[in-house]
């Protein structure tokens, strides 16, 4: 079979050329800023921590996951992180816990809506009060900063007081 030859004009091979060009241009989402979301998220709930907390129990499958993916996240193995909590929650579809922690882990993957959508989930299933309320709102707080909506980023700072209920004097 004879060959055919093919002949590229100057043109086609600008628009090719600047075509991977611009591929290599794109950037991959912006990492939550320099802080982590430990120090954004967790460490600020866990000091405003003195009212009424909330502390379901927790399947030990579930449990074990949620430790893998803490060690996979330490590790800076974000990936790794998401499938064990993916796996966690395909066991537990409905602990606030798993949902927050998935929510914070998209954070710092730079998925502004997943991270916006499980900590909503998580406050939708959780106890609404205490710790785990506050990190949901604060994580709602950053990636809809992130994403650019400010209003509903300044609503989410608001709910936080509401998290935090005192509790009962004792007799």
């Amino acid at each position: 079979m004879p060959r055919v030859p093919i002949r590229i004009s100057t043109a086609s091979t600008a628009v090719l050329a600047s075509l991977l060009l611009a591929a290599c241009a794109t950037q991959p989402p912006a990492p939550v800023e320099d802080r982590s979301v430990a120090e954004q998220v967790r460490a600020p709930a866990a000091e405003e921590a003195s009212g009424l907390q909330v502390y379901p129990l927790q399947n030990p499958a579930v449990a074990e996951l949620a430790d893998a993916a803490g060690q996979a996240e330490d590790a800076g193995d974000l990936d790794r992180a998401v499938i064990l909590l993916e796996r966690a929650l395909r066991i537990e579809p409905r602990d606030p816990e798993l949902l927050q922690y998935m929510a914070e882990v998209q954070l710092e993957r730079g998925a502004w809506e997943q991270a916006d959508s499980y900590a909503s989930r998580s406050f939708d299933v959780g106890p609404r009060v205490g710790e785990l309320c506050q990190r949901n709102w604060r994580t709602m707080a950053l990636a809809r900063e992130r994403m650019e909506r400010q209003d509903a980023a300044r609503q989410a700072r608001e709910r936080l007081a509401r998290c935090q209920v005192e509790v009962p004097e004792r007799f």
